[in-house]
């Protein structure tokens, strides 16, 4: 596995080595120890599956108590994976990050808490599967407006079309009046 740095520091991606051949391929995504060594030292409470169709963006979800670190991966088609640093003390405060993640590039992506999250299906379909350090709880669950101007998150909308969004997510609220971390 290569950890890389992102230009937000805490955000880390993660390339995982496949090994393949004509039977198919094999690949460890998750290793404890060698998370540890670049001081990941998560202890994962619960796994996620999502599915959704092209166009659809979920997000910028987080959670106010409850803050979830969330290890993402795709494990079909592709999406745009965003995150936020929504930490006011953070020198990358308000700063976003953005990755493709694919069933073909096999890359992860390290949210720490304290990062909103988002994705947009560019594919026709796509599957993510991702790991997370506390429990869901709808109660703490906020959402950031995912266009808001301030953050300037340059979205590859397909054929410039909006994005399909749940009423949650059309209901976010802008980083000046959002309820943040410290």
């Amino acid at each position: 596995m290569q950890f890389k740095q992102t230009s937000i520091p805490d955000v880390i991606l993660i390339e995982p080595q496949v090994f393949g051949d004509q039977r198919g391929f094999f690949v460890e995504t998750y290793r404890a120890e060698k998370f540890a060594e670049i001081g990941i030292n998560a202890n994962f409470v619960q796994d996620n599956h999502s599915g959704s169709r092209q166009g659809i963006l979920r997000g910028l979800h987080y959670q106010i108590h409850q803050p979830q670190g969330k290890l993402v991966r795709v494990v079909a088609g592709e999406i745009f994976d965003v995150v936020v640093d929504i930490r006011r003390r953070s020198p990358t405060f308000g700063k976003w990050e953005s990755v493709r993640l694919s069933a073909d590039n096999k890359l992860q992506v390290w949210v720490p808490a304290g990062f909103a999250h988002g994705i947009y299906v560019v594919s026709e379909w796509a599957e993510l599967v991702y790991k997370v350090t506390d429990y869901y709880a709808p109660q703490w669950e906020r959402t950031l407006l995912w266009n808001d101007p301030v953050l300037g998150i340059e979205w590859p909308l397909v054929n410039g079309h909006p994005p399909l969004l749940s009423n949650k997510d059309l209901q976010g609220q802008p980083l000046r009046s959002a309820e943040l971390f410290d």
